[in-house]
């Protein structure tokens, strides 16, 4: 037998097809545009399929936006979350200054604790809350494993951190702003 006696199949679809089509997915179910039945039905069909057609219309009503539905979608975004960002300005400009002491070989230990160098009297602040360190020519800043945890500009600390003048400080529920001298 020749070669042109077998006819020709597409070929399966790639991991990287796969995965195309598993983001569209969870960028759908995300945006609310999937019930989540419908998203375990699609994953599943996205799991098993055996060519790359299969994949096109199981992701077809979840293509990208056109440019001019996406920009609108946007804007209106943008345009909700101002309120938002207008009342975290207000907040952050009134919070209270907490200076970066001088570098030194030992940490600053932030914590209710008695013997903390910056000692915060706040039932969401843990004994030894937080540690501040010199790095350099800038600062880190690392969680102790903090019941209601160490926020740096809104984002939860995991591990160590750089920190720096003007960046907003959380320990539990007592904010700061850091300033330097």
């Amino acid at each position: 037998m020749t070669s042109l006696e077998f006819p020709a199949r597409p070929a399966r679809p790639s991991d990287a097809d796969r995965e195309r089509a598993l983001d569209l997915l969870r960028d759908g179910a995300a945006q609310g545009r999937l019930s989540q039945d419908t998203f375990l039905r699609r994953l599943e069909l996205v799991l098993t399929a055996q060519q790359q057609s299969e994949l096109d219309l199981v992701t077809a009503d979840l293509a990208s936006h056109g440019a001019v539905q996406g920009v609108v979608l946007r804007m209106v975004g943008r345009v909700s979350a101002f309120h938002l960002r207008v009342r975290r300005a207000w907040r952050t400009e009134r919070l209270p200054k907490l200076l970066l002491p001088e570098p030194g070989p030992l940490p600053l230990l932030i914590g209710r604790a008695p013997g903390s160098g910056l000692r915060l009297n706040h039932e969401t602040v843990s004994r030894a809350h937080a540690e501040l360190r010199s790095a350099g020519k800038g600062w880190l800043l690392r969680d102790l494993g903090s019941t209601n945890g160490t926020c740096v500009n809104g984002r939860r600390v995991v591990g160590e951190v750089p920190v720096g003048p003007g960046d907003h400080i959380r320990f539990g529920q007592v904010d700061y702003v850091l300033t330097e001298r």
